[in-house]
Order: C-alpha cells, then sequence, then structure tokens
C-alpha cells in the first residue's frame, strides 16, 4: 500500500467536499481519525480556516446522510439545545459524507446537566399533529419507518417494535419463542404506557450523542429524529449507564413525567435493544428476553 498516495487522494476528497459545501477553496494542513463510531468512519479536518468535521460510509444508501442532516435542522429549530451546522452532504469518490462544523469535547460547566434538561424538554414540547414524519430516516445504518399514525402507542408498536422485532427474527437473530411473545406484549401496552401528544424526539439519546462544547454546554449529535412519545427519549438516556441524577430532576421539574415511569422505562428500550440486536448481535437478547418474561 502506497500510503503517501493513499494520504493525497484523502487530502483531496476532504479539499473537494470543503469546496463544494462551502464555495471556496480551503487548504487541508491535517486530519485526525476521531473514535466512537461503529458504523461510519469519522474525522476531523484541520485547515487554514479552522477545524470541520465528516463522517463517511462507502455502503450506505445515498439519503442516509441527508436523512441525518435534516433531523439535525429539525432539532436546531427548536433553539433550546445545541446542535453541529450542517454544511453539506453528498457522495464524492465513492463515499456518502455528512459535514458539518466541528464541535470540540470539553468539560461540563456547573449548570451543565440542568441546562440540558430544560433545552430537551424545550425540544419535547415541540408538537405535531401526528406521530412519525413524513419521511422515514435512520439509527445506525437501519432504516427506521416513521409512518404518521395518530396514536403514540400504536405508532410505538408498528412502527418500533414491530418492525424490528421482525427483521431480527428473519434474519435468526430473534428466536421464534420470544418473537411471539411480542405480539402478546403488543395487546398489553395500551394499559401500560400512558398516551401523550406527538413530541419532537433525538431518537438515539445516550451519552455518546451528546457533546460538551466550548461553553461547556451540552451538544447534540446523530440523532434519528421523529415524533413520538417523550418518554421513550428520556429512557433511552438510561440504557447505557444513565446521565446524571441532576439532569432527571431538572427535566421532571421542567416537564413532570406521568407517575409510574422508571416502571416503564424497560418497556421502551426494548426498541433500542432489538435495534443493537439487529446491528451487533445476539450479545443483547438477554435484556430483550428478561423484558418479555417480566410484562408478555
Amino acid at each position: 500500500m502506497d500510503f503517501n498516495n493513499l494520504h493525497l487522494e484523502q487530502i483531496q476528497f476532504l479539499e473537494g467536499i470543503l469546496f463544494e459545501g462551502l464555495g471556496r477553496e480551503l487548504r487541508v494542513d491535517n486530519y485526525q481519525f476521531l473514535s466512537g463510531g461503529d458504523i461510519n468512519t469519522a474525522l476531523r479536518i484541520d485547515t487554514d480556516e479552522g477545524f470541520f468535521f465528516v463522517k463517511w460510509n462507502e455502503s450506505a444508501d445515498d439519503e442516509m446522510f441527508a436523512c441525518e442532516a435534516k433531523g439535525l435542522q429539525l432539532l436546531k429549530q427548536s433553539e433550546s439545545v445545541r446542535v453541529p451546522e450542517v454544511i453539506s452532504w453528498g457522495r464524492k469518490a465513492g463515499k456518502v459524507y455528512l459535514l458539518l462544523e466541528y464541535i470540540g469535547n470539553t468539560r461540563p460547566n456547573p449548570v451543565y446537566w440542568e441546562k440540558f434538561a430544560a433545552g430537551l424538554a424545550a425540544i419535547h414540547a415541540c408538537s405535531t399533529a401526528d406521530f412519525g414524519l413524513p419521511y422515514d430516516n435512520y439509527i445506525g445504518s437501519l432504516r427506521q419507518t416513521n409512518t404518521s399514525t395518530v396514536n403514540g402507542i400504536r405508532f410505538f408498536i408498528e412502527n418500533r417494535l414491530k418492525v424490528q422485532a421482525g427483521l431480527a427474527f428473519y434474519n435468526g437473530e430473534l428466536p421464534k419463542a420470544l418473537h411471539e411473545k411480542f405480539f402478546s406484549l403488543y395487546e398489553k401496552l395500551p394499559e401500560l404506557l400512558p398516551a401523550g401528544k406527538p413530541a419532537l424526539l433525538h431518537g438515539d439519546l445516550w451519552s455518546g450523542n451528546v457533546l460538551t462544547d466550548e461553553r461547556g454546554e451540552a451538544c447534540l449529535i446523530d440523532p434519528a429524529v421523529y415524533y413520538g412519545l417523550r418518554e421513550a427519549d428520556v429512557a433511552y438516556t438510561k440504557l447505557f449507564g444513565g446521565f446524571s441524577d441532576l439532569f432527571y430532576d431538572a427535566y421532571h421539574e421542567a416537564y413532570p413525567l406521568v407517575p409510574g415511569f422508571e416502571q416503564r422505562v424497560e418497556i421502551y428500550n426494548l426498541y433500542p435493544l432489538l435495534v443493537h440486536l439487529n446491528l451487533f448481535g445476539s450479545g443483547y437478547l438477554p435484556g430483550i428476553e428478561r423484558v418479555l418474561k417480566k410484562y408478555a
């Protein structure tokens, strides 16, 4: 492998997408690959005008990053929690890419959690007539179905659990007995989950998708947005370690949840567990089985 040629091709690719996105030539001085992504390649671009962020995928659908860009812009409209500025997206040199403002990860300020929680509550207060979105998008590399539905619990069943459970069963990741248990759960969910109005959700809200910007405030990245039951977003934050208690206290103060939320968390988190089962395999099956055993 000729690393000099590979480096030159990388520079040409980066300078090309910067020119297409900004409409002017920038000199790329260096680039740094970033960790944390399981699906896409991500790096920081060092230029004569500062830093930029790009991620790409050589096997993804062309529309994957277009959907992510629209999701970032939708969250930005709430003016509640910072999201990176979208510069451009497209396909170049065999790569589907998304070019964004670069956000450096720093230390939280003293009111980080409280301000973040209030901001997320404000995002969740953004509503619309139906659950879903006018278009499908992606969670990770998986297509996320957003067919409009007037009932939030029905939306959660039909467009979240049924789709991912069906995919896992089809691919041999979910045993038939567990797949059948999901149908028992679907019948019980209207009694287990509270109804609510459609809320704008980040959709993939865990700690890895929250940065701390130069002001020490939260910045949301990698969304899988839709209008859904807001408890699903808050529940997702608890799946991989959870946030500070300060966050949950402040969220409840800003936008109180229906009593009993803690008992519903694991039901909502069946969706991200199924997503992870489909993306990464059987390590996520025991968590799914435990919840089904309890509720189905």
